[in-house]
């Protein structure tokens, strides 16, 4: 019987700072227990394949991000913010604070930044697919994305995913 190694199948389908992190974290983490890994990048996560790109943190798109701020400066921690997600994602300036002491609390706290992970992705072999249809019809071209990136539709990552151990939608 031939020792296959396990297999996951991903689809990436938000690009906030955020919700970038778990795709690249799972892969890498399934690479380096020797998994052959492939992520699909659809809709909003396509972006994440630009050479540069530029996520942001989007209290509106997360309803439940708490409001309790676990990060920034030391006399902001733990301060317990009084308004809703919604009205304070329509203060101006508050998605670049939010995105810069998230981004600041996961520096000082050792966790590698999104670029970081998606170039060890790379060296892993992590099969990244981009999807062709979402390239379509936000006006993406292929030049946009890292060298590294397949562009294909979901037939591609079916193919892929057809006998993957795990499949997730992150």
């Amino acid at each position: 019987m031939e020792n296959k190694p396990k297999k996951l199948a991903l689809i990436s389908s938000q690009g906030t700072l955020d919700w970038a992190y778990p795709p690249f974290i799972l892969a890498t983490a399934a690479a380096a227990m020797d998994w052959e890994v492939g992520i699909f990048f659809t809709f909003y996560g396509l972006p994440l394949l630009k050479k540069d790109f530029k996520a942001t943190v989007s209290p509106a798109s997360n309803p439940a991000m708490p409001m309790k701020m676990p990060f920034g400066p030391e006399g902001f921690k733990n301060f317990n913010w009084p308004m809703p997600n919604m009205l304070m994602s329509n203060v101006p300036g508050f998605e670049a604070m939010a995105t810069s002491m998230m981004k600041k609390t996961f520096k000082d706290k050792g966790v590698a930044t999104v670029e970081e992970l998606r170039d060890m992705a790379v060296e892993m072999d992590v099969k990244m697919i981009g999807c062709q249809m979402t390239m379509d019809v936000f006006g993406f071209k292929k030049e946009e994305f890292i060298d590294e990136a397949e562009i294909g539709g979901a037939a591609t990552f079916l193919e892929f995913a057809s006998d993957a151990n795990v499949s997730l939608f992150v």
